[in-house]
C-alpha cells in the first residue's frame, strides 16, 4: 500500500538533509535515534494476535488470502479447496473467465464458473480484510479472472518453446562462464607464482620475519581456489531456480531455492535498517569516549613533560595513570553501549557472556594478581627503569616495568623477569634511589687478631679505600668496629660512592686493595678464626712482604713412654 503524504514528507526530509550542515546532521541524528529508542519502549504489545492469512493460489501466484473459518471448516480447508477448484476450471477450457461471476446470498457472496462454487466471500472475511464483503469478493473476481488466461497461456505449446529456449540459452551460459573460470583462473595461479620475489615479498617487521613469500603465495593461491568453488557453486545454485522458474511445473520449487538466498538478504536489510538508531546511539558513545580519551592522553603527556605540575603527583605517574584512565573509560563506554548492540537482549548473548566471564575470572586471577601488583609499585615509587636494585636473589638494572612483569638485567648481563605479585611480596633494595639523595656506602667487615694495634687496622682501611676508583674522597671513608669475638676483632670499612652501577668492580678493587695494604702492613688476614699453634710451615704473607730476620718456628717431637699412659689391666676373675 502507498501513502503519497508520507512519501512526500520523506523526500522533503532527505532535501532538507541535503543541503543541512555536518553539525545539524549530527544533532538530528542523536535527537531521532533517542526519540526512537523511547518510542519503541513504550510498545504495548496486542492483545490478540492477528490472523494467519492462507493464500488461494493458482499456479505459482497467490491471489487472495482467507482468514476466517466457516463454521466447522478451517481458513486453511478454506483456502486449499478454493486452490482446488481453481485449478479444475483453469484446466476446463470451457469455462470462460469472463462468465466467472458472484452469487449473492445472505450473509456471503459466493464466485462460481458455470456449476463450480470456486471460492464463498463472508462478512467475517471482510471484517478480517477491514473492509466490505462487496469489495473483497469484487477485488477476489477481478484477481481469478485475470490470473487464468496468463496461468493457460503458461501451458500452450508455444510458452513450453520459449521457456526450453531458455533454459538452453542459460545452460549455454552457465558452460561459457565455467569455461572462462577455466581460462582465468589457472591465469591468475600462474600471475600469483611468477610475483613471487617481484611484486610478493615476505612480511618483516624490522629484521623479523613475519610471513615468508612462500606462505604469502600459498595463502593467495589457497584465497583464489577457495574464491572459484564459491563462484561455481553460486553459479550452479542461481542456474537451477533460473531452469525451474521457466516451466509451470517447476517454477515453485525455483521461487523456494530463490527465496534461500533472498530472504536472508533481505531480512538483514530490514534488520539494518531497524538498527540504524541504536548505531547511530553506540557511534554518540564512541565519539565521546574518543574525545576524552584523548583529553585525557593531552592532560598527562603535559604533566609526564612537566609543562603541568599537581601537589604529590610526580610526573613518572602519568604514563601508568594515562593508560588505567584510559581502561576505564574504555570499559565504561562498552557498559553504556552494550545494551544497544545487536542481539545484547538474547539469552544466548547472555549466557555465552557469562560463560566468557566466568572464564576470564577463573583464568586470569594470577594475572590480575601481577596488574594489581604492577599498578601499586608505580605508585609507591619503589624503583624506576634503570635503577639498580635488588630483589629477592636478583642484583641488576632494571630493564622494563610493566603491569604484569619486571625485568632485571643482573651484573651478568643475564634477564631475569620476575612477575610483580613476586616483587611486591619480596624485599626490594634500590641502590640507585639512595645514590640519588646521598651517596651509596659501601661496605666490608674483615675480621683481624688481637696481636694487631687497631688505630693501624683503621689506618690501612682507610687507605686501601681511598685507592679504590669510585670511592668519593668527600665525604671520606670511615672504620667501624662493630664487634670483638672471642679471636678476634670486626672492622667494617664503609665508603661513598655514586656510581652503584659499577658497584660490583668497586668491590672486587676495594678487596684488592684491602690484601694489598694489609701485605705491605706485614698484617696476616686470616679470617674469621685461626689457631696460635704453628706446624713449622712458612707465614701466611707473600715472601716480598716478610722482614729480613723472619725465621719460622719448628715443633719439638720427644718420644713418650705408651705403657706408662695406658691404665692399669684389672685382674681376672675366676
Amino acid at each position: 500500500m502507498l501513502i503519497p503524504t508520507r512519501s512526500s514528507a520523506s523526500l522533503r526530509t532527505q532535501r532538507n538533509l541535503l543541503v543541512a550542515k555536518p553539525s545539524t546532521l549530527f544533532v538530528i541524528a542523536l535527537a531521532l535515534s533517542f526519540i526512537t529508542h523511547t518510542v519503541a519502549a513504550q510498545v504495548i504489545p496486542p492483545e490478540t494476535p492477528p490472523p494467519t492469512p492462507y493464500p488461494v493460489t493458482l499456479g505459482d501466484q497467490t491471489l487472495f488470502t482467507v482468514l476466517a473459518p466457516i463454521g466447522p471448516i478451517s481458513a486453511q480447508t478454506r483456502a486449499a479447496n478454493a486452490s482446488a477448484r481453481l485449478k479444475e476450471v483453469m484446466e476446463d477450457e470451457t469455462h470462460k473467465p469472463e462468465e466467472i461471476h458472484t452469487v449473492e446470498y445472505p450473509g456471503a457472496t459466493q464466485i462460481v464458473s458455470g456449476d463450480i462454487p470456486i471460492a464463498t466471500i463472508t462478512d467475517a472475511d471482510a471484517a478480517a480484510h477491514n473492509t466490505t464483503r462487496f469489495l473483497l469478493s469484487q477485488l477476489a473476481l477481478r484477481e481469478i479472472r485475470e490470473a487464468i488466461p496468463k496461468v493457460r497461456n503458461e501451458y500452450t505449446p508455444r510458452s513450453i518453446a520459449l521457456d526450453s529456449l531458455y533454459a538452453l540459452l542459460a545452460t549455454l551460459g552457465l558452460f561459457l562462464l565455467l569455461f572462462l573460470f577455466r581460462r582465468i583462473f589457472p591465469a591468475i595461479y600462474a600471475l600469483i607464482q611468477r610475483s613471487r620475489g617481484t611484486r610478493i615479498h615476505s612480511l618483516k617487521v624490522q629484521s623479523a620475519v613475519i610471513l615468508s613469500e612462500d606462505r604469502i603465495v600459498e595463502a593467495l593461491l589457497h584465497l583464489m581456489r577457495v574464491l572459484r568453488f564459491i563462484l561455481t557453486a553460486l553459479l550452479f545454485y542461481f542456474y537451477i531456480p533460473l531452469i525451474f522458474s521457466f516451466f509451470p511445473w517447476t517454477r515453485a520449487y525455483g521461487r523456494i531455492l530463490f527465496g534461500y538466498i533472498l530472504s536472508p538478504i533481505r531480512n538483514g536489510w530490514l534488520a539494518l535498517v531497524r538498527y540504524i538508531p541504536s548505531l547511530l546511539i553506540i557511534a554518540v558513545i564512541v565519539f565521546f569516549a574518543w574525545m576524552t580519551i584523548r583529553f585525557a592522553r593531552f592532560l598527562f603527556r603535559e604533566i609526564g613533560r612537566g609543562a603541568i605540575k599537581w601537589p604529590g603527583f610526580y610526573a613518572e605517574w602519568a604514563l601508568p595513570t594515562y593508560k588505567i584512565v584510559q581502561l576505564f573509560i574504555f570499559a565504561f563506554a562498552v557498559v553504556i553501549a552494550f545494551p544497544y548492540l545487536p542481539g545484547s537482549n538474547s539469552p544466548a548473548f547472555r549466557g555465552v557472556s557469562i560463560f566468557l566471564g566466568l572464564l576470564v575470572s577463573l583464568g586470569s586471577s594470577s594475572a590480575v594478581a601481577n596488574v594489581v601488583a604492577g599498578i601499586v609499585l608505580t605508585y609507591t615509587r619503589a624503583f624506576r627503569v634503570g635503577d639498580i636494585v635488588q630483589i629477592s636473589d636478583s642484583l641488576g638494572q632494571i630493564t622494563e616495568k610493566s603491569l604484569l612483569a619486571t625485568q632485571v638485567r643482573t651484573i651478568k648481563n643475564v634477564v631475569v623477569t620476575i612477575p610483580n605479585s613476586l616483587v611486591l611480596g619480596s624485599q626490594v633494595i634500590n641502590f640507585s634511589q639512595s645514590s640519588k639523595e646521598k651517596p651509596l656506602i659501601l661496605h666490608k667487615t674483615i675480621s683481624i687478631g688481637y696481636d694487631s694495634p687497631w688505630r693501624e687496622i683503621h689506618a690501612i682501611l682507610i687507605s686501601a679505600a681511598s685507592r679504590t676508583s669510585g670511592i668519593l674522597a668527600d665525604p671520606a671513608p670511615y672504620v667501624l668496629q662493630i664487634s670483638l669475638d672471642d679471636s678476634y676483632a670486626s672492622y667494617q670499612i664503609n665508603a661513598y660512592t655514586r656510581e652503584p652501577e659499577r658497584m660490583a668492580r668497586i668491590y672486587s678493587e676495594l678487596h684488592q686493595n684491602i690484601q694489598d695494604q694489609f701485605n705491605e702492613a706485614g698484617i696476616e688476614i686470616m679470617s674469621p678464626i685461626y689457631t696460635a699453634l704453628r706446624d713449622g710451615n712458612s707465614s701466611a704473607l707473600p715472601p716480598n712482604y716478610r722482614p729480613a730476620e723472619y725465621q719460622r718456628e719448628t715443633f719439638r717431637i720427644s718420644s713418650v713412654d705408651l705403657e706408662q699412659t695406658q691404665p692399669p689391666t684389672p685382674p681376672k676373675t675366676s
